[in-house]
């Protein structure tokens, strides 16, 4: 999706333009993507904007920052702060954000200790990925394998890592599908390029561990209360490629993805190869609380306050 601009970035501290939110060509980030990150989503409720678990996105932020050495001089509140000021300011919701932390214009060279800490924090408005609630999609299992322990560290969140997702992407794409399943260094179910995945057999909700070189999702997390909220079993367990076909309902979760059903894999139909009951009342369930057609029971949605109306943008629909 194209990036529609906004007005300001948060900018380690401040807001600044749009247009003067950039970095030198001999930054580190550039040359060996030293960089942590998050996808975070602001909602239009009826009572105005929200966004959805902004501390839990922006601790494991920091968490990433921590397991690549990365010291960053604002606090988790600070952060959050900083999240709430752009969105608010720059009056576009719904929309994505994107807390970035990155090594700036310092030193050549691997060792990145003498490049300066950068942090921004962007918003911008953004739509539906890989077909929303409304369609399933169609993948395949990549040839790519996932990053295996102690090659690059799964559970951050950071730049270097998705050069594998990229590659993951494309071969799906070039190849006719929508996505791409990847699977651990021990051939079990990982991920997708950008999303957990989920899948139901014979009633239960199967997941992967994080020690299948899953990323601890946040959308995940919320996907496995909201299961135990309606009641339905729910097992994290290694999940052998072949599962994917005899599975009755498989679907992705993310922050990007949401809650998306996947009607086949390798070009084998899962379950009917539409959404499946337990899809579709998950689904039904994370959008109601999202949109606040129910109560945020859990406390997932931070309220982003806005300037007066009279200074006010008109939110943006995507």
């Amino acid at each position: 999706m194209a990036i529609q601009k906004t007005e300001k970035i948060w900018h380690n501290g401040k807001l600044i333009n749009w247009d003067d939110a950039t970095i030198h060509v001999m930054s580190h980030v550039i040359h060996y993507g030293s960089s942590v990150f998050e996808g975070i989503r602001c909602y239009e409720l009826p009572s105005g904007p929200a966004i959805f678990r902004a501390d839990e996105h922006m601790q494991r932020l920091l968490d990433s920052a921590k397991v690549y050495r990365i010291d960053v001089d604002f606090s988790r509140e600070q952060l959050v702060k900083g999240m709430l000021d752009t969105v608010g300011h720059n009056g576009t919701w719904p929309c994505y954000v994107r807390p970035i932390v990155l090594r700036g214009y310092g030193e050549a060279g691997v060792n990145p200790f003498n490049s300066p800490t950068e942090v921004y924090i962007i918003n911008y408005p953004w739509g539906k990925y890989l077909g929303g609630e409304v369609d399933g999609c169609d993948v395949c299992v990549s040839s790519w394998t996932r990053l295996a322990p102690n090659t690059l560290p799964a559970m951050a969140k950071a730049g270097a890592n998705y050069m594998n997702s990229q590659l993951i992407k494309m071969e799906a794409i070039v190849n006719g599908y929508a996505e791409g399943i990847a699977l651990d260094a021990s051939g079990f179910v990982s991920e997708g390029s950008g999303e957990n995945l989920f899948l139901v057999h014979r009633d239960k909700l199967i997941t992967a561990p994080l020690g299948n070189s899953v990323l601890p999702g946040i959308t995940r997390d919320s996907v496995l209360q909201i299961a135990r909220d309606l009641n339905i079993s729910v097992i994290e367990q290694m999940i052998p490629r072949e599962m994917l076909y005899i599975a009755d309902e498989v679907f992705f979760t993310g922050t990007a993805a949401e809650v998306t059903a996947i009607r086949s894999v390798d070009k084998i139909k899962v379950g009917k190869g539409g959404i499946g009951p337990i899809t579709k009342a998950l689904q039904k369930e994370f959008y109601a609380i999202v949109r606040g057609e129910k109560s945020d029971r859990h406390g997932w949605l931070m309220p982003v306050p806005v300037r007066s109306k009279a200074g006010s943008k008109q939110p943006v629909g995507v």
